[in-house]
């Protein structure tokens, strides 16, 4: 029998969704491409609503006021609420009451609580009539929702006692979420962090995304490489209220006729083709102490001709019967469908178009309730573009207003163009999404139509003004003339907005002296803006670390930081006092440990909570280098193996944590995993090494693991190639937190910087003006690999860490690919930099002095601060206060 230990046996749980099918859908009629729609939940105007009331006979009145819902406040009320929620709802007892059942019925009780405040924001909203912004992201990595509900609420006292009477640890109950799977990156947890601060400060807002049945996917680690299976994050959820009364009919496909109106004037109709239908699920979002309960607006996609087709069923085509709907729901089944092939090229269109057209639809539709005139949309409406994902909504808006609503195509424009705002999140202009002209044609054909004529306008008066560089109408052109013709997203975004904004003064400035330097002398600099990116407290500090809370909280007076970051500075005067540092390191110290319980009953590795906890946790991709990691971790790894034992004896012990997830069609970033797992099964085992290196892989990283893993960080990665980041938010989590960064010279890392002090930060590193300058030597001069690094590459490739042939691309890549990431060029920097952390790690007093004071000077990063600069500076939108 094998001395190696067999592999535990897994139970494939059976897709629910099924792959696309070959098979020509229904066929809507002529000229029709949106339903006439009856909304019953907040279908008023703000003159309506007036009305309708006055209209009401008193008793009516009288008895609905009488009868309405109670929200609890005390333990008493929220257990009655649980009870209730398990007997009636669940149809359990007191016999049969597990921890899933107690997190349903918790949650109910929750839910209910934020509903009636839920309604009461919309018709406040609705009676102001007041501008409103829509934030459009393709991701909301939300993460749990019960205990973000529970702490804005401020009813965690209650919750934990009420819950405790009832026989259940409100930790175990809290455990039995599932993450909302509705993104990946940084890119979904900004939007989440954004929606919290929208409600938090009281401005009218909603998003709009997809959503996904299986999100990304869920990552399972076996034999080292990642394995992609579907994330059953729907099977219970009840933050989500579906309206099955609010649904959109989207069109792909089809042809485009033209003809003349009675004034000689040219109206293009779009017919034929396949419908698919919208269905939209609501989701409440909780400001923190204030009433306000904002909306996330989330479309499920279905056949629009129903379930299914009896008479092909009847016939006993049984497949076939049930296509349309397959079809259909593939659309929002899965986040980033992989496109590597053109299949899933065609699928990732589909799914942006669907979103933002069953969006603009919503808008539209609440907008036109109001009888104003549509000069005064952009007054009434502000949509934010997250990336270019929601780009289509430009065209959209254009088609809505020209062809529907009988618009003159510069009218329309001028209320597109002031609507719309962009916010670019790189500079990498791989990651600048284009698509095939021809594929839109075939899927979008009057959009291809819109966009042409966008693009000649737009190339006219640029002709005008620059009339003698012709290079110039090329470079953007927003029609790449390349083979095949790809259409730019990123510059639609930008001639279709009023503002584009960077994410960190360093991005800000990159995209404005690079990829977008044309348009800045098209539309002069006013067009491009910066703000830095910011983090909600509520989560990522009172949620995540509810123990350094509370001690902050001691220091500044009570809770007023999480609505007020700034007031983070009243702990600076504590840096040096010996009981507060004391009580900081306790803190830091458990956090550690739960982790460290975490990797041993997950993985069964033991960890030793007193070693440096070196962590680097995000989406895996070569520019986020955690191939420079993996490969400082092994020279280090080699360092020791050549001491000898006494002199191993004085090494400071280190535990390098890893997580992150790779896009299912990204090679080379799978094999970043795989190498880091190899190198775990070796490092992990040799008897000569110990507790002084460990490395650790967790699966399936998502917020709620983040929420663990940063509090228990004394030192966290963000070592990027300079300039290839816009900004990063995990950064500013990991020093909220109270850890110090070893980093680049790169997005945000820049910023904290300069608010937290150089002393309290580890950077090494080419520094951004200088990249291109070597990528240049690289390529067309003489490229030589570290000595040190050569070493690690020969360790690989010995076989020491599984078959060198696996790994061979990676080195390749460094080696003899011109090193695009300068992996080599920081090398060397990286070893001596993480030299001094461990140095510096020795002198604890000292160190947990420096976290103290980076947590104090963090104020800036609030994603607070940001909502109220977009608000101001791109929206121009203002809170609604809520009178009591």
């Amino acid at each position: 029998m094998s001395s190696e230990k067999s592999l535990p046996t897994r139970e494939r749980r059976p897709s629910m969704g099924a792959p696309i099918v070959d098979i020509v859908g229904s066929v809507g009629p002529a000229g029709i491409s949106r339903p006439k729609h009856k909304r019953t939940y907040t279908g008023f105007g703000a003159g309506d609503a007036k009305t309708v009331e006055a209209s009401i006979p008193e008793p009516q009145r009288e008895a609905w006021t009488k009868n309405q819902v109670k929200a609890f406040t005390d333990k008493d009320g929220f257990e009655k609420e649980v009870v209730r929620h398990v007997e009636t709802t669940l149809a359990r007892s007191l016999f049969n009451c597990d921890e899933g059942a107690a997190y349903s019925a918790a949650s109910l009780a929750f839910r209910d609580r934020l509903i009636t405040e839920w309604n009461k924001t919309q018709q406040r909203q609705t009676s102001a009539d007041s501008k409103r912004v829509y934030y459009l992201s393709l991701e909301f990595l939300m993460g749990r929702a019960l205990d973000n509900a529970i702490l804005n609420i401020g009813l965690k006292d209650v919750a934990k006692d009420g819950l405790s009477d009832l026989g259940f640890r409100i930790e175990d109950v809290i455990e039995q979420e599932h993450d909302a799977a509705l993104g990946n990156g940084g890119l979904g947890r900004l939007a989440a962090c954004f929606l919290d601060s929208l409600a938090s400060l009281d401005y009218p807002a909603w998003g709009y995304g997809l959503r996904y049945r299986y999100g990304i996917f869920k990552q399972e680690i076996i034999n080292g490489y990642q394995v992609e299976v579907p994330d059953y994050w729907l099977d219970f959820n009840p933050w989500e209220f579906p309206r099955h009364d609010v649904t959109v009919d989207i069109q792909f496909f089809g042809n485009v006729r033209k003809t003349q109106d009675d004034n000689g004037k040219t109206v293009a109709h779009w017919e034929g083709g396949e419908i698919v239908t919208a269905v939209a699920y609501d989701v409440p979002i909780p400001g923190y102490a204030t009433p306000s309960t904002n909306n996330l607006r989330l479309w499920s996609s279905k056949a629009s001709s129903g379930e299914f087709d009896f008479q092909k069923f009847n016939s006993g085509d049984y497949e076939s019967s049930v296509a349309d709907q397959q079809r259909a729901e593939t659309i929002s089944a899965v986040l980033y469908p992989n496109d590597n092939l053109d299949r899933g090229k065609e699928l990732r269109l589909k799914q942006q178009y669907f979103w933002v057209a069953a969006s603009l639809y919503d808008i539209v539709r609440r907008f036109k309730k109001s009888k104003r005139a549509w000069s005064e949309f952009s007054d009434q409406v502000a949509i934010q573009l997250n990336d270019t994902h929601p780009t289509l909504a430009i065209v959209e808006l254009q088609r809505i207003l020209v062809d529907q609503e009988g618009l003159e195509w510069d009218e329309a424009w001028n209320i597109v163009t002031s609507t719309f705002g962009y916010t670019n999140h790189t500079v990498l202009p791989e990651a600048l999404e284009k698509w095939p002209v021809g594929l839109v044609q075939h899927l979008l054909p009057r959009h291809l139509q819109i966009i042409y004529d966008i693009n000649l306008f737009f190339l006219q008066s640029v002709e005008k003004k620059f009339p003698n560089d012709r290079d110039m109408l090329a470079r953007v052109s927003i029609i790449e003339e390349s083979q095949p013709k790809m259409v730019r997203m990123a510059f639609l975004a930008i001639v279709g907005s009023h503002k584009v904004n960077g994410v960190a003064e360093l991005h800000s400035d990159l995209i404005q002296t690079t990829i977008f330097k044309d348009f800045v002398h098209i539309f002069g600099a006013d067009k491009f803006t910066n703000v830095t990116n910011g983090i909600t407290p509520r989560r990522w500090l009172h949620q995540a670390n509810p123990r350094l809370s509370e001690l902050i909280a001691s220091k500044t007076g009570g809770h007023g930081f999480l609505k007020d970051l700034t007031e983070l500075n009243k702990l600076e005067q504590y840096a040096e006092d010996k009981e507060f540092r004391k009580e900081w390191a306790e803190i830091k110290y458990a956090n550690k440990v739960r982790l460290a319980k975490y990797i041993k009953k997950t993985l069964d590795i033991t960890v030793n909570p007193s070693s440096l906890f070196d962590v680097q946790v995000k989406r895996i991709h070569e520019y986020k280098r955690q191939q420079l990691n993996i490969f400082g971790v092994i020279h280090r790894y080699l360092t020791l193996k050549a001491m000898s034992a006494e002199e191993r004896k004085k090494q400071l012990p280190r535990v390098s944590i890893f997580g992150g997830k790779a896009a299912p069609g990204y090679w080379m970033a799978k094999q970043i995993i795989h190498l880091i797992n190899n190198v775990g099964a070796v490092v992990n085992k040799d008897p000569d090494i110990g507790d002084l290196l460990k490395v650790v892989f967790l699966e399936d990283y998502n917020v709620s693991k983040a929420e663990m893993i940063t509090p228990a960080s004394d030192l966290s990665e963000h070592i990027s190639t300079a300039g290839t980041e816009a900004s990063g938010t995990s950064n500013m989590k990991f020093v909220l937190n109270g850890g110090l960064i070893i980093g680049t010279c790169d997005g945000a890392n820049i910023e904290i910087t300069r608010e937290i002090g150089q002393e309290n930060i580890f950077l090494f590193g080419t520094l951004s003006e200088d990249v291109e300058d070597l990528r240049h030597s690289h390529t067309y001069g003489s490229h030589s690999v570290d000595s040190d690094l050569s070493k690690v590459f020969d360790t690989i490739q010995s076989g020491k860490f599984g078959e060198p042939n696996d790994f061979g691309a990676m080195i390749a890549a460094v080696r003899d690919h011109g090193d695009y990431y300068l992996v080599s060029d920081d090398f060397q920097s990286y070893i001596d930099t993480q030299k001094m952390v461990d140095a510096e790690y020795r002198n604890q007093d000292e160190w947990i002095t420096k976290c103290i004071r980076s947590v104090s000077r963090m104020g800036f990063f609030s994603s607070d601060r940001c909502i109220n600069e977009y608000a101001e500076g791109i929206w121009n939108i203002e809170p609604l206060v809520v009178k009591n």
